[in-house]
Formats: C-alpha cells, structure tokens, sequence
C-alpha cells in the first residue's frame, strides 16, 4: 500500500517523503509559522473503528479531517454525515485505492470527480483536498486535481498504522517531534484508536492546536 524510499523523492512517482510545505505541486506540511497540526484519517476500510475515534474526538475536544474513498461513500453515508455532524471536514481519497501516478490524467480525474459527485449527492459537502491513495501520484495528478479545484495533500509524518499493529509505535511516530504545520497520516484501525487519545493529549500538553487539515494549511 504505501513505500517509504528512505527520504528520496522520485519525480515520476512521488511517495511520502516529509517536506515543509508544498513540492512538487502537493503539501506535504501546512502552516510551519502556527501550531496547528492535523491528524488525518484515510478510510476505505475500518469503519468498525469509527465511531470510537469520533467519540475520543468529541470528547478531546478537536476536531480533524477524513479522507474519504469513493467505494467506502457510498456504503456509508451515516457514517460521513456523522463525521459532518461533528465539525470534521471531508476530504477525497479516490474511488477505488488506485495509484494515481499510474493512470492517465482522464483516468486521474475519473477518481476523483466520482468521489466528489458521490459526497455531494450524499452529504452536500463540496470537497476540496485529494490525498492520493498509497501516496502515489505525479504531475498528471496534481494538473487533474488543480483542474478540479483540489489541493494534492501528503502527509509529513506517517503513523504507518495499517502495518505496524503497535500501539506505542503508533503513538510514538504521531507525536515525536511534533511541530507546527505537521500533517499526521493515519487510519482506523485497534491500535491507532487505542493510541488516539494520548497522541492528542500530548500534542496539546506540547501547545499545539489539533485541527482540520484546511486550518493547518492556512490561508494562501
């Protein structure tokens, strides 16, 4: 699913690699100047864990941003009016977990304006942040998704949770080092709801403002 190639950036196929703010036409970091920071949650999967996280956000007080795919949409749309019903925002996550960087730009702006039509119709939330899938994407994907009225959002760090079923390991990678503008990818999953409310607990404790990925991004 995802490839970390030790800190190198390959241009004709892009994967995680922290960087401050925008690269190569995606944000890998929001606003470094504030303390904001993000914990972003893709969902194409684990939905049995949802409600949980929801409940921990509620009661942490925070609110953050789901990267939802297409697929996922359309069997749960409670579960996102739920999410909107919370004060969370919604971003896009493709339709069907391709890697973007593989597909033609037609093909690129079929995943992703599915995905939106399928929201919109849903939940009348217009959506406006694409998180490749797999973290796989070029400059195909990011013309497709800047012709569409997206921003290409990474991550600049990466709990890995969907492998590495360690609580602590989750937690650890979420929170060490924190700093202002840090986008923290992450998924539901057991171990990454058993690490949440200490992961947000201690990036307040270090005085940073757990938020949307649109309010960490800032404005432009």
């Amino acid at each position: 699913m995802l490839c970390v190639l030790g800190g190198l950036t390959i241009w004709g196929s892009v994967r995680a690699v922290p960087t401050a703010n925008m690269t190569n036409g995606a944000y890998y970091s929001g606003d470094t100047n504030s303390n904001n920071v993000s914990l972003m949650i893709n969902v194409y999967w684990g939905t049995e864990y949802l409600d949980g996280m929801l409940d921990v956000l509620e009661e942490k007080g925070v609110k953050t941003t789901f990267f939802v795919g297409g697929t996922w949409a359309v069997k749960n749309e409670e579960m996102m009016k739920k999410m909107i019903e919370k004060g969370h925002e919604i971003g896009n996550h493709g339709y069907l977990h391709k890697d973007h960087d593989k597909l033609s730009e037609s093909a690129n702006l079929k995943e992703i304006s599915n995905t939106h039509s399928i929201v919109k119709s849903l939940t009348g939330v217009e959506m406006n942040l694409f998180a490749p899938p797999s973290g796989a994407y070029n400059k195909t994907t990011v013309k497709a998704a800047t012709s569409l009225g997206y921003k290409t959002i990474m991550w600049t760090r990466d709990t890995i949770d969907w492998r590495d079923k360690n609580t602590e390991l989750i937690y650890s990678r979420a929170v060490k080092n924190a700093k202002g503008g840090d986008l923290v990818l992450m998924h539901p999953t057991a171990n990454t709801l058993e690490a949440l409310p200490r992961i947000i607990d201690t990036l307040i404790q270090q005085n940073l403002n757990v938020t949307t990925v649109s309010e960490t991004l800032g404005a432009e």
